[in-house]
């Protein structure tokens, strides 16, 4: 059977020739290559985590290092190599080839025979070197107890009093020290437990010092910096990125400062900030082309094209990677370079560049030697191609990009490679991918095996980024089988794995961040639809329930590229028995619904639509909130919506009196006021208080202490920075300060200094903030207006949060938290269907229980009278916020110069609704 797609076979798999024209020959060649595994003769991998079909992750198509990942030890080519003889030195650069080009088991076999030769010749530091050396290859392998072993070893073999009496002497025996602590604290981050790395590194980075060796000290801290992130303390990290590149400045310019600023820009994209990650790396650039280091300006070309890429400068990325391809001085950086150029032209469908490439690629593949990086590029190219032709075969352009059997013949070549490595993460991600490949081709038997292969291989190296990519692919072939209770646990599996790796997922995988809305979100999305199709039970209901808040998480985890939020699950009516919580949850088939009810069983109800019409409908109803827009256009689609989350639940939410309605929105819904759904007679607002939260388990409801209210206010009257005047302001202030006891920081005094010192030196449960501001998806367009200057979001939360911090950057408990954060004239980025987000992730970053913004810009009248109504009904103490807040707004409506719902409507209040 085989023969029939398989006409010619030599005694190398790729050698192999294909000449396979229909979809029968295509199968049967995936069904010989199944056999071919069955028999061993390949056996069944790739990169960090990627979750679904089409390309695979950019940690290789956009996130190739800079020599060697900050977050790992340093280069081995920097390593101090003390005096060997000359067998053993062959041996030592030997394996340090092979670990450079990626061929790791081979380098554990050749650096173990040259341990053994000096430990046989009683030479314990060139042993305790070739030890340190192994401990980074057996890591690479997910061998971890071997590495463990290793590490050990050596680092006792140097700290014996027999080799620092060694003839090359103590300087060269603490280096070799520094370089193993490195190494440690590499291994214990992999291993989970980032206080124990931190702890070695800060040992490398003294050992360093005292020895004048700058290029070590530095990547000690960097090592630091992620040490420090993963452990939340993300103002610490950035403390010491700062004082890194602070260090670079102060450095002729040199090989050293070169490579110290392409790790920095490489640790400052994993903190998100891209715009200062440019920066860094167009400086690198700069340098390595004055002193002509041809290696380092390819390497420097390749990460700014990625950071473009990132930053969706697509033109400029592009051409980011065609120089970096030019100038490239060895085949993986020129192949890794047109690999980024192909899957961002195929990204965004510039179809006669990504044509021009292929035969480059496929030419330089012919001649690539084996290693983990030529795995990796094989796999990427394939999926690169297939999502190519995919595109091409809806427009009938199929014929113009590689075949089907041809992308199949690169993955069997990388599969075989992979296994001639015997490398399991490289083995896990190939074998996968072809899993991948016959799923499409509807074999799911085999796509079950080959997926249950490579997660059997990412399990065993305990490489959970991999094995989440697996499970979720297992739960999809599971379900397209039928099998809903099986795939419902393949896809449980895959959340629990991406819950564990909350922290990984910022500190080592950046291209998830990237690609969040193809390859992680849709996990919690489809297992949602799972365990809410047919008639599901309320241990499926909670757990729906659970995922959508884990859900939430995850998107602002994302929005900030750091995972860093505390999470403690709250059960609603714990903390309020007249609050209901909604949760809707915009599927591809449907919108559904839960719904939770004090002391109630969960229920559910759905409307069947594409997520298409429901998206629609969405955006027509936030452009219908312009006050020139059709009122009875606009209150038919308000009902439309109203009849998906709140007509079927009338009856439930009466019964149980609920005064209060939390909504845990998604989608496009979170840009939409529910204060102004209606239902033909009523707006939601005048019946019922109301309240987003990005998940309860974030923002965790108590009531305020009224005894000690007192609020900060600050504000812009005047027109700053090509920003309009809000002459309102001022009134509005004045209001606040009749209804509180306040301190005012008005036009000239409001800077992001001024703020920081008020914040500083009193404890303000109420921060008032009246200035221009947007939210948006992105973190850097996300920012308030000072007198001089934007305050982006993250600028703000160190602003905000600077008082509960002491030495280590940990949080004091004894500070009491910011009650009530409001944002007065602030709004959503216009166009941005993900706006909301900024919003939700400054009310959780900003460490304030309430968060009260509006979605859009308001009036300045009608902003000042609604501000000034609500504090009047907030300060008495009788109320919730929430109530406070309906109050003003109804009082609002019933204007009839502000009765409608532009001028109410956009004011929401996020988190602590008491």
């Amino acid at each position: 059977m085989l023969t029939q797609g398989i006409t010619r076979c030599r005694s190398r798999w790729n050698h192999w020739k294909f000449r396979i024209c229909t979809r029968r020959g295509y199968r049967l060649l995936l069904r010989g290559l199944a056999f071919l595994m069955a028999l061993g003769f390949v056996t069944g991998v790739l990169p960090a985590i990627a979750t679904g079909p089409g390309p695979l992750p950019s940690q290789i198509l956009t996130f190739t290092p800079v020599k060697e990942n900050y977050s790992s030890p340093l280069p081995l080519s920097q390593l101090p190599v003390p005096p060997v003889e000359a067998e053993g030195e062959t041996l030592v650069n030997q394996g340090r080839e092979l670990y450079q080009g990626g061929r790791f088991a081979e380098a554990v076999r050749v650096w173990n025979r040259a341990a053994e030769g000096y430990q046989q010749g009683g030479d314990r530091l060139n042993q305790a070197l070739c030890l340190n050396y192994l401990t980074l290859a057996y890591q690479a392998l997910g061998e971890w107890e071997s590495a463990q072993g290793a590490i050990q070893e050596s680092l006792s073999l140097v700290d014996s009093p027999e080799t620092l009496a060694h003839r090359s002497g103590n300087s060269v025996s603490q280096r070799i020290r520094a370089q193993a602590l490195n190494s440690k604290g590499s291994l214990e981050l992999a291993r989970g437990e980032p206080e124990a790395a931190l702890d070695s590194w800060k040992q490398a980075e003294a050992l360093y010092h005292a020895q004048g060796d700058l290029t070590g000290a530095l990547g000690s801290q960097i090592n630091q910096a992620q040490g420090m992130q993963t452990l939340g303390l993300y103002r610490r990290s950035r403390q010491l990125l700062e004082q890194v590149n602070q260090q670079l400045q102060s450095q002729p310019d040199s090989s050293l400062k070169i490579t110290g600023l392409q790790n920095l820009g490489n640790a400052l994209q994993l903190v998100g900030d891209l715009p200062e990650a440019q920066r860094v790396l167009a400086q690198s650039l700069s340098i390595a082309r004055n002193l002509r280091a041809a290696a380092d300006i390819s390497n420097t070309l390749l990460s700014l094209g990625n950071t473009s890429r990132a930053l969706e400068d697509w033109d400029q990325a592009l051409t980011y990677y065609r120089e970096a391809a030019a100038t490239a001085t060895v085949p993986i950086t020129q192949l890794d370079a047109e690999l980024n150029q192909l899957s961002l032209s195929i990204e965004t469908q510039q179809w006669e560049t990504a044509r021009s490439l292929l035969n480059p690629i496929t030419e330089q593949l012919a001649t690539l030697p084996a290693s983990r990086s030529g795995v990796y590029a094989r796999v990427n190219f394939a999926f690169s191609a297939l999502k190519m032709l995919e595109s091409l075969s809806a427009t009938g352009e199929g014929d113009s990009t590689l075949s089907a059997p041809e992308i199949a013949q690169i993955l069997a070549t990388a599969v075989q490679e992979a296994n001639a490595l015997q490398d399991p993460r490289s083995q896990s991600y190939a074998i996968g991918e072809l899993g991948y490949l016959y799923k499409r081709t509807g074999q799911f038997s085999d796509a079950r095996k080959l997926t249950q292969q490579a997660l059997a291989l990412a399990v065993s190296i305990n490489a959970k980024e991999i094995a989440a990519r697996w499970q979720w692919q297992l739960g999809r072939i599971l379900k397209e089988t039928g099998e809903t209770q099986s795939a419902i646990a393949a896809y449980s599996e895959a959340v629990r794995t991406l819950s564990l790796l909350r922290r990984d997922l910022v500190a080592i995988a950046q291209e998830v961040q990237f690609s969040f809305q193809e390859r992680v979100e849709p996990i919690y999305r489809e297992l949602v639809s799972l365990l809410l199709s047919g008639t599901p039970t309320q241990e499926h209901l909670k757990q729906a329930r659970e995922t959508l808040e884990a859900l939430q998480l995850a998107e602002l985890e994302n929005f900030f590229r750091q995972a860093c939020l505390d999470i403690q699950p709250v059960q609603i009516d714990q903390v309020d028995a007249k609050a209901a919580a909604i949760y809707p949850i915009i599927l591809p088939d449907r919108l559904e619904v839960i719904l939770s009810l004090p002391g109630q069983p969960l229920r559910h109800y759905a409307t069947e639509l594409p997520q298409s019409e429901v998206e629609r409908i969405l955006e027509q109803l936030l452009g219908a909130f312009n006050p020139f827009f059709s009122d009875q256009e606009r209150l038919k689609l308000s009902e439309q919506v109203y009849d998906w989350l709140i007509r079927p639940a009338e009856g439930s939410l009466g019964e149980a009196e609920i005064q209060t309605l939390v909504f845990v929105l998604d989608g496009l819904l979170r840009n939409l006021p529910m204060a102004a759904l209606y239902d033909g007679g009523r707006y939601l607002v005048e019946t019922y208080n109301i309240a987003l939260t990005p998940g309860l388990q974030l923002l965790a409801p108590q009531a305020i202490a009224q005894n000690q209210l007192r609020a900060l206010t600050v504000g812009l009257t005047e027109a700053r920075q090509g920003f309009s005047a809000l002459p309102g302001v001022a009134r509005e202030l004045d209001e606040i300060g009749s209804h509180l006891p306040a301190q005012m920081i008005l036009n000239q005094g409001f800077t992001a200094d001024a703020l920081k010192e008020e914040i500083q030196k009193s404890s303000f449960p109420v921060v008032h903030l009246a200035t221009h501001g947007q939210f948006s998806s992105n973190p850097e367009n996300t920012f308030i207006l000072t007198y001089d200057q934007k305050i982006n979001v993250t600028q703000l939360q160190e602003i905000l949060r600077s008082r509960e911090t002491g030495r280590w950057g940990v949080t004091q408990s004894e500070i009491p938290p910011i009650e009530l954060l409001v944002f007065s004239a602030c709004q959503t980025a216009t166009g941005d269907k993900r706006a909301a987000l900024g919003l939700a992730g400054v009310a959780v970053r900003s460490g304030a229980r309430s968060t009260l913004a509006t979605l859009w810009s308001v009036k300045d009248d009608s902003t000042s009278q609604l501000m000034a109504d609500f504090y009047r009904e907030f300060s008495l103490g009788q109320m919730s916020k929430a109530e406070a807040l309906r109050r003003a707004q109804v009082a609002l409506l019933q204007q009839p110069e502000y009765q409608h719902p532009f001028y109410w409507a956009a004011f929401i209040l996020v988190g602590n609704w008491l």
